[in-house]
Formats: structure tokens, C-alpha cells, sequence
């Protein structure tokens, strides 16, 4: 799998080679994004660029943090987006950000099996 969408060395440098804390932040990572995804979908739907921003910065900086380097660059465009005020292309990047997080999401799985 490619280190764009998920760099597992890079995420076990971060923890320190802790398994069970890499682990740990997976299972909250993804508990957090249902969640938050969830927001930004209302978001949207609401022409609310404020919480756009705010969900889309939120997701951006933990998505960095276990080293899901794809999914955070969705996210940065989506801040972008927001920022000017122009969500024409939202659909797109949604789409977009539903297609990396379930290509991350397989590898996420796979990770857990590894690493159990």
C-alpha cells in the first residue's frame, strides 16, 4: 500500500514503536472521523464555511498525526475551499474524501490484523 494514503513506518516512529498506543489512536481516529465527517456533510449542506473550516482543520491535523497523508491533503483543499468561501467543487472533494477513507480504512484493518 502506497505511504501517500497511509505511512505506517512514519506513525511507528511517532509512537515510539508502542504498538498498542499506535493501535489506540487508530480506533479513536476512526471513532472521531464518523463523527466529524458527519459534521462536515451538514456543514456543507448548510453553506456553513465556518464549521467547514473548523472540521475540515480538525480532521486535516489527525489525519497527519497517524501519518494518512492522502486524506490529510483532501482536507487541506476542502480548508481551502472553505476559506474563500467557495464550495462549488464540494461534491467533488467529498467524493473524493469518501474514496481515500475507505481505501484507509481497508488499511487500517489490515494494520490491525498485523499488528495484534
Amino acid at each position: 500500500m502506497s505511504e501517500e494514503l497511509f505511512d505506517l513506518e512514519e506513525f511507528k516512529d511517532r509512537v515510539q514503536g508502542d504498538t498498542e498506543l499506535l493501535l489506540e489512536l487508530l480506533e479513536i481516529f476512526v471513532a472521531d472521523y464518523e463523527v466529524k465527517r458527519q459534521s462536515l456533510q451538514e456543514a456543507v449542506g448548510k453553506g456553513d464555511y465556518e464549521e467547514i473550516k473548523s472540521v475540515a482543520h480538525s480532521l486535516k491535523g489527525a489525519s497527519g498525526n497517524i501519518s494518512a497523508k492522502s486524506l490529510r491533503e483532501v482536507f487541506v483543499q476542502i480548508e481551502e475551499l472553505a476559506k474563500t468561501n467557495d464550495m462549488s467543487k464540494a461534491d467533488g472533494w467529498l467524493n473524493q474524501l469518501d474514496e481515500v477513507y475507505a481505501a484507509l480504512g481497508k488499511r487500517i484493518e489490515e494494520v490491525k490484523v498485523e499488528l495484534s
